[in-house]
């Protein structure tokens, strides 16, 4: 027995280009590369407390060096936390506002809905999440960006997003 699953109709325009696997491969680069730069200077103020405690912790007992590598732990762990956080606000934010990241912009590509208009906050966070499925089976949620019809990646299908070209 078949299931019949609807979706919205594509955009209509005669005009829309789809950007394609590479154009989104070297947009999703610059926008690492961007957010590595911010996630190294927010990264620092914590390697500096760590260092510092472990200057001032002048005995080396190991109840002193448990303590120390709990802060550490912690310290890490907090810093993780808002990097994530950071870039779940960064890619949901800029495509629901501008359309696209700017690392999209810099490749001349936008993230609309299947209709051409700009998606939601929540759909750009349903999209960002459901990268998480993309990489979590290999890779191969990314990949179907090159095959299939409107080259969308899984997370644009599960988020019924389009990558097209700016015109």
């Amino acid at each position: 027995m078949e299931q019949i699953v609807n979706q919205p109709p594509p955009m209509q325009s005669a005009g829309v280009r789809y950007a394609g696997f590479w154009r989104r491969v070297v947009a999703y680069i610059v926008d690492e590369l961007i957010l590595g730069v911010f996630s190294f200077i927010l990264l620092i103020p914590f390697i500096a407390m760590i260092g510092l405690s472990a200057f001032s912790n002048h005995e080396f007992e190991p109840e002193s060096s448990a303590g120390l590598v709990i802060a550490m732990v912690s310290a890490y762990a907090f810093a993780i936390c808002l990097i994530m956080l950071g870039k779940w606000l960064y890619y949901a934010l800029m495509e629901s506002k501008k359309g696209a990241t700017l690392g999209k912009m810099a490749m001349g590509i936008r993230v609309t809905d299947m209709q051409g208009n700009q998606i939601s906050f929540a759909r750009a966070t349903g999209r960002y999440f459901g990268k998480i499925l993309s990489g979590l089976i290999l890779g191969i949620g990314y990949l179907m960006a090159g095959w299939t019809q409107q080259k969308q990646a899984l997370h644009d299908i599960l988020a019924g997003c389009l990558v097209v070209l700016k015109q």
